[in-house]
């Protein structure tokens, strides 16, 4: 079992802390590839001769009462130079609705995940593919061995699907591998990512479909970028953007010495977690989550901020009152949060709330619980909440590949992997990721381009306050505010392992491309 110390190393979120400086169209113009090539840790490598691999299959599943006949294609394009040099082959699942005659009119849809580090196995069998990993209601874990059954709440009734592996991880690889270093940082991810969305659109005459990208977690940080390079870069302009569990903006989740905001924004998470395990007073555990998570925001951006952004100036009689509704807000004790100097740390969240049931609560989900072999720790030993999918999505999408998709290969698909770490942001200096102006850019330039936020209450690897707090701050021309819409689930940051959640994401997700697509 990993500890959380190193699930948080691979997972989403955590290696990025600086900012991201996009600065207009010149920001993604010199190949991040071969800027990064000239380093040590990338020497000079041989040519390597590759070719692209598929499996097409053919399956159908019913939809809301309609029959979907469709061809899975698992494979991998190769990514090359100008002058034919590979450098990298993409590995990818795309879920295309047979018997279409007009292919511009079938929207397209490139979907990812995070990490970074991860692959798109979360979002492609636990939300929007044809297939899913059965889990009770709640998003626990079933007796293994796992097993997938059909997603009667997949969007392939509306749009084709192609779920992306950026390179080391699932079974995208670099060539040669010695090179993979060229592309763990935010400007060549993105590229890469971006030149494979348009090696395949051209491949599988996609230019003309209209188009979107669904990310989730560092995924959302990768699809912001990636509207600025497909724009910028590539030519190519998207009708809309589904961010789930979303961090545009790292400082707002980052909790190092003199960034004050992140115990702003998870305050409203933190109402919800200890709402849902019976911690706070009899008033607040009476009201609906809605409400209590709107009072803990209320305080959150008022009086909590400004006691925070007053410091060691604080009264005594003001630093009592701070204590006395922060322990209000967040369940734990006044002696906690005062000797915690008013500032609660995710980690330490987690460890404190049940530390009496000698319980932690988990980082992805807020509502799972684990146990510690020492619950006097500061921290827990592991996210219980991570601990639930980890082995199930494993083990089906190691079996899906064989037995469904008929797509042999004996090296380990990377479901979520330390073979992108340390993660690269030499180009960053002294400011923490923010993708959120490459958006902002982008839906200014596009003003057809709709994006919607999928907020998960309980989830503490990115808040939802953090998300309202991160779109509030973009600058966005009035006229273009209402093409951001907000859904909120009553689950983590996997919001779509929750059953009600997943069917909840379908209605909003159908809704929302239906309107970008007017």
């Amino acid at each position: 079992m990993k500890t959380i110390a190193a699930v948080l190393a691979v997972a989403a979120l955590t290696a990025p802390v600086f900012a991201q400086g996009r600065g207009g169209r010149g920001a993604f113009g010199a190949p991040a590839q071969a800027a990064e090539a000239a380093t040590p840790a990338n020497p000079a490598a041989p040519a390597a001769h590759v070719e692209d691999k598929t499996s097409a299959t053919k399956h159908s599943i019913e939809i809301g009462g309609q029959t979907i006949a469709y061809t899975a294609t698992a494979g991998t394009l190769t990514l090359r130079k100008e002058d034919g040099t590979a450098t990298a082959s993409i590995f990818y699942v795309a879920y295309t609705k047979d018997g279409v005659t007009d292919l511009a009119a079938r929207p397209i849809t490139f979907s990812f995940n995070g990490g970074p580090g991860s692959s798109s196995v979360w979002l492609q069998l636990g939300a929007l593919g044809p297939k899913r990993v059965a889990m009770d209601p709640e998003g626990n874990a079933l007796p293994p061995p796992s097993k997938l059954v059909d997603n009667e709440y997949s969007i392939l009734d509306l749009t084709d699907l192609v779920f992306i592996d950026p390179v080391s991880t699932g079974y995208s690889r670099a060539v040669p591998e010695s090179t993979a270093a060229n592309f763990h940082g935010y400007t060549s991810d993105i590229q890469s990512v971006g030149d494979f969305i348009r090696l395949y659109a051209t491949k599988n005459t996609r230019w003309a479909s209209p188009k979107f990208l669904a990310g989730e977690s560092y995924g959302t940080t990768r699809a912001a970028g990636l509207s600025g390079y497909l724009h910028d870069t590539v030519g190519m302009d998207l009708n809309g953007i589904v961010l789930i569990s979303s961090v545009l903006n790292f400082g707002a989740i980052s909790f190092d010495n003199g960034n004050d905001l992140p115990y702003v924004t998870f305050l409203p998470t933190y109402a919800a977690t200890a709402w849902y395990h019976k911690k706070l007073a009899k008033d607040l555990e009476a009201e609906p989550l809605e409400k209590v998570a709107d009072e803990a925001r209320k305080y959150a951006e008022g009086p909590y901020l400004a006691a925070l952004f007053k410091g060691d100036t604080l009264t005594a009689d003001e630093r009592a009152a701070v204590v006395k509704n922060v322990a209000r807000l967040t369940g734990l004790s006044p002696q906690f949060v005062d000797e915690s100097n008013l500032r609660v740390s995710m980690q330490r969240f987690a460890k404190e709330l049940l530390r009496d049931q000698r319980k932690t609560v988990g980082r992805y989900d807020g509502r799972m619980l684990g146990e510690d072999r020492d619950a006097a720790g500061a921290t827990p030993d592991y996210d219980p909440s991570y601990a639930s999918v980890q082995g199930p999505f494993t083990a089906a999408m190691n079996q899906y590949m064989r037995t469904e998709l008929k797509f042999d290969e004996d090296m380990p698909y990377e479901i979520l992997t330390d073979r992108v770490n340390p993660w690269s942001y030499r180009e960053f200096q002294n400011r923490y990721v923010n993708a959120a102006e490459t958006l902002r850019e982008a839906m200014t330039q596009n003003p057809a381009l709709r994006v919607y936020v999928a907020c998960g209450y309980y989830d503490m690897a990115t808040p939802f306050f953090s998300a309202e707090y991160t779109f509030d701050h973009m600058m966005l021309d009035p006229k273009l505010r209402n093409h951001v819409t907000f859904g909120y689930y009553e689950a983590g940051h996997m919001i779509y392992t929750q059953l009600k959640s997943l069917e909840k994401a379908k209605g909003e997700i159908s809704k929302f491309m239906n309107a970008a697509l007017k």
